[in-house]
């Protein structure tokens, strides 16, 4: 499968002073850039639209500081199209031009500034980050390093699931079985287990996942 062709958001290496940026610096901007867009409206219509209009501005001068393309901007944006222009539709109607301008912006700033994030750190940084910020909860029971994990097996099976339904989705059309929903379903679900399971048995092998110490033998559903 080509899986791996589909990630939205992978690291591009540089060295852009965003790059050298920490990776808590990073997160606080992208929470602030979240909170102003979302502020905005309680702001007058007018200025709150300006505002979220320059906060959209500096994310795409960031996105270019980074050193990102117009092609990765615009792949991140051409996700949401349709999502766009229905939110854009409702909002108009109901409050009308400037309301409407003001929710888009706030969408898209937010989404470019989190592929700026995403395309400016490391996974494994990433990952770190999020063990670390799980961390405190380790006293409720939370396990970081298993949170970490879950996150990267998530980061991995959804580019791959994307890109099974586009290899079935071809082969469906070459045989004239475009408009077969069983031809176009089924081989992505027994593509998707096979993964899964892979994964699993991969895991098992290396000592991750193994139940805990009082379970050592499991019968029904209490220990024996």
């Amino acid at each position: 499968m080509r899986g791996h062709a589909f990630m939205v958001a992978g690291y591009v290496p540089g060295d852009s002073l965003i790059h050298r940026t920490p990776l808590a610096l990073k997160a606080a901007l992208l929470f602030a850039v979240a909170v102003l867009c979302l502020a905005s409206p309680l702001i007058s219509v007018l200025v709150g639209a300006v505002t979220t209009t320059a906060t959209m501005v500096l994310v795409i001068a960031a996105h270019f500081v980074t050193g990102l393309s117009w092609q990765r901007m615009w792949r991140a944006v051409r996700m949401m199209l349709i999502f766009l222009a229905l939110i854009a539709t409702y909002q108009w109607w109901q409050h009308g031009p400037w309301t409407a301008w003001q929710v888009i912006a706030a969408i898209v700033a937010t989404v470019l500034a989190s592929n700026v994030l995403t395309a400016s750190t490391p996974v494994d940084e990433l990952l770190d980050g999020l063990a670390a910020l799980v961390r405190p909860l380790e006293r409720f029971g939370a396990d970081p390093d298993r949170f970490s994990l879950t996150v990267a097996l998530m980061l991995r099976s959804i580019p791959f699931v994307i890109g099974a339904f586009a290899d079935v989705r071809d082969a469906a059309r070459a045989r004239g079985l475009e408009r077969n929903l069983l031809a176009r379903s089924l081989p992505v679900v027994i593509a998707t287990v096979g993964y899964a399971r892979a994964t699993g048995e991969a895991l098992a092998a290396r000592g991750l996942g193994d139940p805990s110490p009082e379970y050592s033998e499991y019968d029904g559903d209490s220990p024996t």
